[in-house]
């Protein structure tokens, strides 16, 4: 049996483990911990606390949503994340669309 490939298996199995992942962003290397997948028209987005930006952290701590069709070069690290305070997986703003997000 193979094992999944591409960006969602690895940010879902990001979630459960609460592990970050690496990736690009427009042009930018990030370090992001990842929240929730969710679906919306058809595209899945991704909302996670940048950790990194260029080996760097951002100036203020916040979930951000990235289109998962936007992040390359993703890949897996060891490196834990608490869940971010302000995570709420039924907002309203998924419309009911999260296909999976991290538990506290």
């Amino acid at each position: 049996m193979t094992e999944p490939q591409g960006p969602a298996p690895t940010i879902f199995e990001a979630i459960v483990r609460k592990a970050c992942v690496t990736a690009t962003y427009n042009r930018t290397d990030v370090v992001l911990a990842p929240h929730a997948i969710w679906t919306r028209h058809g595209d899945m987005f991704v909302d996670a606390v940048t950790v990194r930006l260029n080996g760097n952290p951002p100036r203020e701590t916040k979930l951000g949503t990235f289109k998962l069709i936007g992040l390359s070069n993703i890949g897996r690290t060891d490196e834990p994340f608490e869940v971010f305070e302000g995570f709420n997986p039924i907002d309203d703003k998924y419309g009911g669309e999260v296909v999976f997000a991290v538990e506290r």
